[in-house]
């Protein structure tokens, strides 16, 4: 049954929440089942290795695990375990960086390249239905107010 449903009909009540608890919990929910059905939709990677390739695609240079990790908002050792399956799959490679040899970068291979040209169409229909019938201005606002809560979490 959707949220919606269980509201309209009766079975929870979110009256007596204050609106912030019910956003928090709203999205949390909502994390939940996009991963499930971005899981089911991808199917040869989880979408959280599937957002990684998203991330790392967006970075200027090939970023460091430390610099995804940022980017992801996630914990370094984490953000490691998903690279190393999605090395393991043949998605990523680590290369040395050609100032610091120190620091790994993280490079997309040509069979994730392949995968992500061949899935970008079921992407882009997904992304259509989700966010169908709403206007881009409310989804720079809710931009906007989610990068705000996220500021306030990082100075509290």
């Amino acid at each position: 049954m959707k949220i919606v449903e269980l509201v309209k009909n009766d079975i929870v009540d979110f009256g007596s929440v204050p609106p912030a608890y019910f956003l928090l919990g709203l999205l949390s929910a909502f994390e939940n089942r996009f991963q499930a059905m971005a899981d089911r939709m991808i199917g040869e990677i989880s979408w959280k290795q599937f957002f990684a390739i998203i991330c790392i695609n967006m970075c200027k240079e090939a970023p460091t695990i430390n610099d995804l990790s940022e980017v992801l908002g996630s914990s370094h050792q984490n953000v490691k375990q998903i690279l190393l399956k999605l090395e393991s799959k043949g998605f990523i490679e680590f290369k040395s960086d050609k100032k610091d040899k120190r620091k790994q970068r993280i490079i997309l291979t040509k069979k994730c390249m392949d995968f992500c040209s061949r899935n970008d169409d079921i992407g882009k229909n997904v992304m259509e239905k989700m966010f169908a019938g709403i206007p881009d201005k409310d989804i720079k606002k809710t931009i906007e107010i989610i990068m705000k809560i996220e500021s306030n979490m990082k100075e509290g």
